[in-house]
């Protein structure tokens, strides 16, 4: 066996049980991944210096398909409605097939940290198939010092091989694609898909797992800084604006997707960006844009024109396009990946149904309420079959990465909000003047104006009317800002039509919440929304 780089030789590849491998390249570099990527003819190299590279069938994650596996420690301690099971025995065949798999192969090995807080830091062993995917994670976690690699000790170890064709029959999982995660030994097997974005979430799984034992709490949020030590937090789905609008150039980016409030404040659990480029713009977004012009980004399912410049408006492959870079590309990115306890909460969502206001504040009860809801709602054409809003519920914004209860997420959120006294808000990035495919989508100038006014606290110092539905406290005016558009129902032609889809949507909440009822005080459950009389 063949080995490369800087490695720590008493646990290495034969400790795990990998053997007879063709080569094992430890913790190259940028560059040199650039050539076995090119060389193997895994990707192609895009004007400006990107690697880019195809996933294949699998252009997204495959939730239906990552199994937790249910041991005597995991099973009382793992939300299993949320989470498929696998048993120990199928876990051990498929350890045992993918190592089988693997002899006689090239790998390559990253050794990286998930965790810019020391004290809160995993060590993370990732053994690749593709050089490209030893790039992608290289940027996506956080990267020790050259000096620290010989040292360095797994706590957790994930094997991706997209070559590796699961069987259900034989490993207890649903089709040949397979992620299977073993949060006691602390290990994830990856086989059948090439999408490199599992890896990712695989160790944000791990942690989601492992850090409430330790008080922490993990989060699916972007987070920045202002100057003055202000830290805000932006919880939201996919489509909500949390990477666009936590990249505020006024403000230094502590990351754009998961992160942790520990004892010490808020910290990044990585080292890189993970953006969608469908659509993306050098006007509209400045500063992602430049990373996919720069030698080190990584750019998924990116179709290239005749001279090799990336087509960020087609779509013809997925509309889930990526790119991955180091947060050091972003020029206002913070060094340490850290800051203060917030100041403000901030839940965003992507009203289609045009009801919800563009700024909301919430008390601690309704903000627990809206967080273990985790709203937004899918639109016309973005899926098959779906022909008008359709609300989507993730509960903590982040259902497929909570392997607990969200009800102890939600109680640990809550008792930071309450010991470092934070501001919550509901910004709705979504539809005004209508419902989709009626109205238009909420002005974003109107939305940074909101979120500015609330980072500033110049929303503590306005008058507020009660929402008629949702009960929560409603800008009657902020400067600046189109008043307008604060009260939703007049900004549409019939009254009465916002009342009927308002009724509509409050009763989707109602009824999604009833899984929470019998695990959160009473106070949160009356903190939702009610049908209530119009009297705006």
């Amino acid at each position: 066996m063949v080995e490369f780089g800087l490695r720590n030789s008493d646990c290495g590849s034969e400790a795990f049980g990998l053997k007879n491998l063709k080569s094992l390249s430890w913790n190259l570099s940028e560059p040199e991944l650039y050539e076995y990527a090119l060389k193997r003819g895994e990707a192609s190299l895009a004007a400006g210096g990107a690697l880019v590279a195809d996933t294949g069938d699998h252009t997204g994650r495959s939730p239906k398909d990552k199994f937790v596996l249910k041991d005597e420690k995991t099973e009382n301690q793992v939300w299993w409605e949320n989470n498929s099971a696998i048993s120990p025995a199928h876990f051990d065949v498929l350890l045992a097939d993918m190592l089988s798999h693997a002899e006689g192969m090239e790998l390559f090995a990253q050794d990286l940290y998930g965790g810019a807080d020391p004290a809160q830091r995993l060590n993370v062993r990732v053994f690749t198939e593709f050089a490209w995917h030893s790039l992608f994670i290289r940027n996506m976690l956080l990267r020790p010092e050259r000096s620290a690699l010989a040292s360095f000790v797994p706590e957790m170890t994930i094997i991706d091989l997209p070559s590796f064709k699961a069987d259900p029959s034989k490993h207890g999982c649903r089709s040949e694609t397979v992620i299977a995660c073993d949060l006691s030994r602390k290990i994830v097997l990856i086989g059948g898909t090439a999408y490199a974005g599992e890896m990712k979430k695989s160790v944000f799984t791990m942690l989601n797992y492992l850090l409430p034992d330790a008080g922490v709490m993990p989060m699916h949020c972007s987070a920045n800084v202002g100057d003055a030590g202000d830290t805000a937090v932006f919880f939201g789905l996919s489509g909500t604006g949390k990477t666009t609008l936590s990249a505020d150039p006024s403000r230094t980016l502590v990351g754009d997707d998961e992160h942790g409030w520990g004892p010490e404040g808020i910290f990044n659990f990585e080292g890189g960006c993970y953006a969608k480029t469908i659509k993306l713009s050098r006007e509209a977004e400045p500063e992602i844009f430049s990373t996919t012009e720069r030698f080190g980004t990584v750019l998924e399912n990116v179709v290239l024109d005749e001279q090799r410049v990336p087509d960020f408006d087609d779509g013809s492959k997925t509309e889930n396009t990526r790119c991955a870079y180091p947060i050091h590309f972003i020029p206002n990115a913070s060094d340490s990946g850290r800051a203060p306890h917030p100041k403000n909460i901030i839940m965003l969502t992507a009203d289609a149904f045009g009801v919800l206001p563009p700024i909301a504040k919430l008390t601690g009860s309704q903000a627990m309420y809206h967080f273990l809801s985790g709203y937004t709602a899918k639109v016309a054409g973005t899926e098959r079959g779906v022909t008008e809003p359709q609300a989507t519920f993730s509960t903590c914004f982040g259902a497929p990465f909570m392997p607990r209860h969200p009800s102890e997420y939600g109680a640990l959120l809550k008792k930071l909000i309450q010991e470092h006294g934070v501001n919550c808000w509901l910004v709705n990035t979504g539809w005004t003047s209508g419902a989709y495919g009626v109205g238009h989508r909420m002005p974003i100038k109107e939305t940074r104006a909101l979120l500015r006014a609330a980072l500033d606290g110049s929303l503590n110092d306005v008058a507020y009317r009660t929402d008629s539905n949702f009960g929560f406290a409603v800008p009657l005016a902020v400067e600046g800002v189109d008043t307008t558009i604060l009260n939703p129902r007049g900004t549409w032609a019939d009254p009465n039509a916002y009342d009927a889809q308002a009724a509509k949507l409050v009763s989707m909440f109602i009824e999604n919440f009833t899984q929470f009822a019998d695990a959160v005080d009473g106070d949160i459950l009356s903190a939702g929304p009610g049908l209530r009389a119009a009297a705006e």
